[in-house]
């Protein structure tokens, strides 16, 4: 079909032939804007990967339970109302096992958290689950555990609470509760022991079991890493704690903390309104409630408050650490090359040597007496004693050092490596009991020639755990393993406390000094008069006016304890000075001799 004067057009329609599409030929891409390249697409960001802390302490995925959070704020209560600050006493006691309740809660409501293996289930897209080609499960197993172990390292789903190594099983539990108890066993001290001395090395010895049972550290790394974390876990347990408290107000159903709270305050309030009723219709029973109630007085609320904050955020710190303890299990040294057998044996061996030629001349000082230190020119007792006790403690720790180096460097694959290393170490850890052997007897002639006092009787204690250090030690390197040798270094350190505060130090320094007294005639009263009153006893049984003037300082600071204040060493003084009150006066005391 044409059309006048045009050009031939092909028909349309359904009796036409096939349109043809034109060939679209790509156009040249237009340059872009000031000749500037395109911007390659940008790559998806990857998640930063958690840190240390994150991976190694990412707290509890929950938050606080009503629970946790009641035996906390009651502990807390408990221990601000019955705590002595000036003298240590019964408070101290009750306050120990008070707190010790909440974190024992706290751990029985972790374990009770389900498994997060058992209890978190990845959702999966539909036929994955029904899959069984080959792989296809094992491949979607996989992939769970890594998201679980993922979100474990950064905090996980709420009620995921990985298991750490070591520290929820069995074993973990018990270390646990054994430094828990030997918390609570060094702060009882307090209510049997009026020695203040005494008691302030319990305390930091209690600092260190505790923060052990809340944190479960078991290498020299991990102990010392664990020291810091009880400051980092208060700070880090407000939020938590927050979080809880508003979590369960807002719960309608179970029991929540809002409910414990109330029903407590409810309690106070009618026990308070009570007891003032029945203390005002007895005055015996006023006398009782007045010593198990603190102090209302301005100073004493301020008191009080400060007791409390301290208190509760400590032991919210403890309940965080128990609710998640961290990771400390893998914070150990990496593995070195093991030295050649020349390096490390040619030391020892001289070192061997050195040892027993000093040996040899303590051997001379160990049978020669008091009559040996007399006759060397130059030579007091006090320098003999005290020189020998700190080059006993610079001998320990260098040896010590010598021994942990050589244990790790030494090499180990063949029979003869390791009978060598048994060989020369143990040689170096018997030397060393020797040396130990040689101060005790030195501090033990110092002590018969000037008396006992609580420094000799200290350093005395402190050379015999040192003497079973080296036995431990000696131990470790025959069976060549120490995985538990930290641990028990701490725990007999504290032993030996106990060791000390059961034999009952002051007594037995006033005991040894009266009967060098009544031996030689000479006692040194102005150091006597010094020691607390568990030494009443004892001195009791000088002659007049010696006891008087011993004596008078003591019953001159005697207080009437309270309650809670209550200790059996002070109560046993205030029973022989009532029996027989002091009568020496001041210029009587004067004119006796020092020794």
């Amino acid at each position: 079909m044409t059309s006048p004067g045009g050009t031939p057009v092909p028909a349309t329609g359904p009796t036409g032939p096939a349109q043809v599409a034109p060939t679209v030929r790509p156009s040249p891409a237009a340059p872009p804007p000031h000749g500037r390249p395109q911007a390659a697409p940008a790559a998806p960001l990857l998640p930063r990967p958690p840190s240390m802390i994150a991976r190694r302490w990412p707290g509890p995925s929950g938050d606080a339970g009503p629970l946790v959070l009641a035996a906390s704020t009651a502990a807390a209560v408990v221990g601000a109302s019955v705590l002595t600050m000036v003298r240590p006493g019964l408070g101290w006691l009750v306050a120990a096992l008070a707190g010790t309740a909440a974190l024992g809660t706290a751990a029985a409501v972790r374990s009770r958290t389900p498994s997060p293996v058992a209890a978190h289930t990845e959702p999966t897209e539909p036929g994955t689950a029904t899959s069984t080609e080959p792989g296809t499960a094992t491949s979607a197993a996989a992939g769970t555990a890594t998201r679980a172990a993922t979100g474990a390292a950064t905090g996980g789903a709420a009620g995921a609470e990985p298991a750490r190594p070591g520290a929820t099983g069995a074993p973990g539990r018990v270390a646990q509760a054994a430094w828990a108890a030997a918390t609570v066993a060094v702060i009882a001290v307090g209510t049997f022991r009026a020695a203040g001395w005494l008691f302030a090395l319990c305390l930091i010895a209690a600092v260190g079991t505790g923060t052990l049972a809340v944190t479960g550290g078991r290498s020299p790394i991990g102990m010392l890493v664990a020291v810091t974390l009880p400051p980092a876990a208060t700070a880090r347990a407000l939020p938590w704690a927050v979080r809880g408290v508003r979590a369960n107000r807002s719960s309608e159903s179970g029991i929540g903390f809002g409910r414990i709270a109330t029903s407590l305050a409810v309690s106070a309030v009618l026990l308070t309104l009570f007891g003032l009723l029945f203390s005002s219709a007895d005055a015996v029973f006023a006398n009782l409630v007045g010593g198990l109630l603190p102090d209302i007085a301005p100073a004493g609320v301020i008191g009080w408050l400060l007791r409390l904050i301290l208190i509760g955020g400590g032991l919210l710190g403890g309940a965080y650490l128990v609710t998640r303890p961290p990771d400390l299990e893998g914070l150990r040294p990496a593995s070195s090359r093991p030295a050649h057998r020349l390096e490390w044996t040619l030391p020892l061996v001289l070192l061997d040597v050195l040892f027993a030629a000093f040996v040899l001349v303590q051997l001379t000082v160990l049978f020669g007496g008091a009559g040996h230190v007399l006759r060397t020119s130059g030579l007091t007792y006090a320098e003999y004693a005290r020189g020998g006790f700190w080059q006993l403690l610079a001998v320990t720790a260098l040896t010590l050092l010598v021994i942990a180096i050589a244990a790790r460097r030494a090499p180990k694959a063949t029979r003869g490596d390791r009978l060598l290393v048994r060989v020369l170490l143990g040689t170096l850890t018997a030397l060393s009991l020797v040396i130990v052997a040689s101060a005790l007897y030195r501090m033990q002639v110092y002590a018969d020639a000037y008396g006992a006092t609580r420094l000799r009787l200290v350093v005395s204690t402190v050379e015999l755990w040192l003497g079973l250090l080296f036995v431990l030690v000696g131990v470790a390197v025959a069976r060549f393993r120490a995985e538990w040798l930290p641990r028990l270094v701490v725990g007999t350190a504290v032993l030996a406390l106990l060791g000390l505060a059961l034999i009952n130090p002051d007594r037995l320094i006033a005991e040894r000094n009266v009967d060098r007294y009544l031996e030689t005639g000479r006692l040194d009263v102005s150091y006597l008069s010094g020691l607390s009153a568990d030494a009443v006893p004892a001195l009791d049984r000088l002659p007049e006016p010696m006891r008087s003037c011993a004596l008078g300082q003591i019953a001159a600071e005697l207080p009437r304890d309270g309650f809670w204040a209550t200790n059996l060493g002070r109560e046993r003084a205030r029973r022989v000075l009532d029996t027989t009150p002091v009568s020496a006066s001041v210029t009587d005391c004067l004119g006796l001799p020092r020794w």
